[in-house]
């Protein structure tokens, strides 16, 4: 029997709960009240929970085998060893390899030592995902002594194999879910593995590369390289961290909130690596009102279109220069690449609807398209943009090579996908010849004679695992605000905490009167919205019909800046008439 959910495609405004007794301890400790509130219904109990210093930082100690990793990498510095980082494709994978080449460096340079430390970045479209043996004889050719993996290795048995065989030792550090094997490395950091107690498991992989420098510095000081006075400061990557940590919209408990409050606090001051300050410059971006958002609707794609289109190097050597002028020619050209990859997705997108002009929400709890003409390294995004109109977990698949096809895939709240993918994986063995990611976003390869197979099986997993309640569409709220709250001083304490993934921005509703509306760009509503006498600028992004003259708005809050004025202005998210 088949389960259904309502064709309207509309978000249903709702408030969010939230628990009275937090609300009522936060204000007690100091907490604004309408900032309790908002907190309260984030699962936050006590103050201490939005403090984002560093000392309230999980120690790197906690991290299973981190202090197994330090040592490692300070023999290796100390024996002056050849070390080749092996990067992933994504801005996680290049912000993580930046760091650890960036932090190993600085931590060499510190003990008075000329380790070798580069990294390889494998193409995508060549060797695929991982630390495969492919990649292993490819880095063999630079006669490394210890391989270091970010962002990946936890799937990679055959490639830690093939490494071993050639007597190059590995270190995996990686955030990803394992599998039932883990790969026989001489040491793996991963707050996913098993017995692994580390509190946080939603570090990016950029975090777990950065927890492993805190624990090699920690080495290296109990060895007497340099004492705390001395020691380099790691707090100088933070803004890389920053970076990849939003771009992987992984979850921002208190531990990534931390990392990306510090991370955002350097930019802010201007306190950035080249690179950073460079992509930057050609998004529009202004350091001192930097945003989370931004690293990952401006920052990000910029980073990961190398990745998709071209070869990720170029991301990673932004992010490694150490001169501007040299930084903004790279960003330059990733710019370049990245409004390729935007016109490129548009082709795709609107292919793909043609696709799917029959497909039915009400009838498919779960979506698979392919096309042989769709590029490879776009089919993530191009599942993103399916999810998002139809509500429903989507794979795109586009051509491998060799008879094969590779699906990239984002779901909705309540489905995780990577286990979904494991549960079809067990049914049916051997119809998935390789997966991998998280909750929300994950990739596999299938024989391509085999896409009508998995499109079923993937579609009963979801009959059995997915929830009706989750379903439909919601627009959550934080209820409404009063007069008063509608200030830019209000504003401006929202923007000084971290909002994103699992700790999301604050939308609020009200009753509006809709004073003028008009097209902007011919794709966008901009309004002159009124409330108790009171006139107030708005802005629904991408949608263009018009509203009826009193609504119910949900709808974010902005500083709308703009030659040295600034205003209030509301970031429509859905409007109901009253």
């Amino acid at each position: 029997m088949f389960l259904t959910a309502s064709t309207d495609n509309s978000p249903r405004i709702v408030t969010r709960d939230f628990s009275l007794a937090h609300a009522a301890q936060l204000i007690a400790q100091g907490i604004d009240p309408v900032l309790a509130r908002i907190f309260a219904a984030r699962g936050i109990e006590h103050a201490t929970q939005l403090e984002t210093e560093l000392s309230q930082l999980l120690p790197p100690t906690q991290l299973r085998n981190n202090e197994q990793a330090a040592i490692l990498l300070a023999d290796a510095l100390s024996a002056e060893q050849k070390i080749l980082v092996i990067a992933d494709y994504d801005c996680d994978g290049a912000t993580a390899c930046a760091v650890a080449v960036r932090g190993l460096r600085l931590l060499a340079k510190a003990c008075g030592k000329s380790a070798k430390i580069d990294y390889l970045v494998p193409n995508r479209f060549e060797y695929g995902y991982g630390l495969t043996p492919e990649i292993v004889a490819l880095a063999a050719l630079r006669k490394p002594d210890l391989l270091v993996t970010v962002d990946n290795g936890i799937a990679s048995v055959d490639g830690v194999a093939a490494a071993k065989n050639l007597g190059i030792a590995v270190l995996i550090t990686d955030h990803h879910l394992p599998g039932n094997t883990l790969p026989d490395a001489h040491c793996i950091v991963n707050p996913n593995q098993p017995k692994c107690t580390f509190q946080s498991k939603h570090l990016a992989g950029v975090g777990v590369m950065f927890y492993v420098l805190l624990a090699l510095r920690a080495e290296l000081r109990a060895r007497n390289a340099f004492n705390t006075p001395s020691q380099p400061r790691l707090d100088s990557l933070l803004d890389l961290v920053a970076l990849g940590t939003i771009a992987d919209v992984v979850v921002l408990d208190h531990n990534n909130r931390i990392l990306v409050a510090q991370g955002l606090k350097r930019i802010r001051s201007r306190a950035m690596q080249p690179g950073i300050a460079a992509l930057l410059q050609v998004a529009g971006r202004e350091a001192a009102h930097l945003h989370a958002s931004d690293l990952g609707f401006a920052i990000g794609p910029r980073i990961n279109a190398a990745g998709r289109l071209a070869d990720m190097s170029l991301g990673i050597e932004c992010l490694l220069s150490e001169n501007f002028d040299q930084a903004l020619a790279i960003a330059t050209q990733l710019d370049a690449i990245n409004r390729e990859r935007r016109v490129i997705e548009a082709d795709m997108q609107e292919h793909a609807l043609n696709l799917l002009k029959d497909f039915s929400a009400k009838e498919t709890l779960t979506l698979c398209t392919f096309s042989p003409d769709w590029h490879q390294g776009v089919i993530g995004i191009l599942a993103s943009r399916l999810r998002e109109r139809f509500h429903r977990p989507t794979i795109a698949f586009a051509l491998g090579g060799d008879g094969i096809i590779k699906g990239s895939g984002r779901s909705i709240p309540g489905f995780h996908l990577r286990d979904a993918l494991d549960h079809v994986s067990k049914r049916h063995p051997h119809l998935i010849q390789k997966f991998g990611g998280h909750a929300m976003a994950a990739g596999l390869t299938l024989a391509a004679t085999d896409l009508d197979r998995f499109t079923q099986a993937f579609e009963e997993v979801a009959q059995t695992d997915l929830d009706p309640s989750h379903l439909n569409r919601i627009c959550a709220t934080d209820g409404a605000l009063t007069h008063a709250a509608l200030n830019s001083s209000f504003v401006t304490q929202l923007a000084q905490h971290v909002w994103g993934q699992g700790f999301p921005p604050p939308i609020f509703e009200g009753i509006f009167d809709v004073a003028q509306q008009n097209l902007l760009k011919d794709k966008h509503l901009k309004l002159v919205l009124t409330q108790q006498g009171q006139r107030i600028q708005g802005i629904w992004f991408n949608h263009t019909q018009p509203l009826p003259t009193r609504v119910r708005i949900a709808y974010r809050l902005e500083l709308n800046r703009y030659n040295g004025n600034e205003q209030i202005q509301l970031l429509v998210e859905q409007a109901d008439p009253t």
